[in-house]
Parts: structure tokens; C-alpha cells; sequence
């Protein structure tokens, strides 16, 4: 299915990558956001679980294997063009998982990927959305 203006949904997956009081960060090498700071994920492949989606999609783009995958949230990215067609609609669903082991590497659809201080998000100009799944994935963690 193509990406951009779509005939339905895309189904992709977001993953908050925790290593101790850091989040895994990744500049997206692709539309949409491209060049954007954002959590590493992507579009489910045919047949794959969410949770292979997951792992796959950290590990392509970071080089990292991640480990206790917990759902948090599910949220929709639609975005319109000038004319007010729906150009993306990703419905995302959203998990927390610790780092497992890996030396970090940008990778496939990012330019860059880093581990950033959970203090230190409003730096990286990301979407509204994506800090709020942040801080409820360290909430979680802290519960843990």
C-alpha cells in the first residue's frame, strides 16, 4: 500500500526505548517528519505481530534488541494536505521496552540515533504526542 494519500489506515508501531533515565532517539530519515527527532518504529508488515514490528523496527533503525515490550497507548498521525486530503494516517500503536543489548548505529529509515536524558526532550522539538508517550512509558517503568 502506498504511504502517502492512502485508501486506508497504516497500521505501524512506535516503541520508547528505556536504558536507565535515557530515551532512544531517532532523526527520521523518511516521510512523514522527515529529518524530525521522533522514537524509533514503523509500518507492520503482512503477517508480523505488533511485537515483532517492534523489535524489528528498533533493531533496523538503532542497531538495539529491546526486551519487556509492554503496550502503553494507541494514537492516529493524519496529516492533510493544502486541499485538505488526507496525504498520511498512520494508526500507531505505542509500546515501552528496555534496552537488551546493542552498540547503537543509525540505521535504515533514520539519519541519526541517540540516547537523550529524559530531562532533556523539549531540546529535540518533538510531537506533542511522542512526549506524552514518553512520560507515561518512564511512569510505567518507575512502577515496575
Amino acid at each position: 500500500m502506498k504511504r502517502e494519500y492512502p485508501t486506508r489506515p497504516i497500521t505501524a508501531v512506535g516503541v520508547v526505548v528505556l536504558k536507565n533515565d535515557q530515551v532512544l532517539l531517532i532523526r527520521r530519515n523518511k516521510p512523514p517528519k522527515s529529518s524530525e527527532w521522533s522514537i524509533p518504529g514503523g509500518a507492520q508488515r503482512l503477517g508480523e505481530r505488533l511485537k515483532e514490528t517492534a523489535k524489528r523496527e528498533v533493531f533496523e533503525e538503532t542497531s538495539i534488541s529491546i526486551k519487556n515490550i509492554t503496550l502503553v497507548d494507541a494514537v492516529d498521525f493524519i496529516k492533510k494536505d493544502n486541499d485538505k486530503n488526507i496525504e498520511y494516517h498512520y494508526s500507531l500503536i505505542d509500546y515501552k521496552a528496555d534496552y537488551q543489548s546493542g552498540d547503537l548505529k543509525a540505521g535504515d529509515d533514520a539519519f541519526d540515533a541517540k540516547w537523550v536524558s529524559l530531562n532533556e526532550l523539549t531540546e529535540y522539538n518533538l510531537w506533542s504526542k511522542t512526549i506524552k508517550l514518553i512520560k507515561k512509558s518512564a511512569q510505567i517503568k518507575k512502577a515496575e
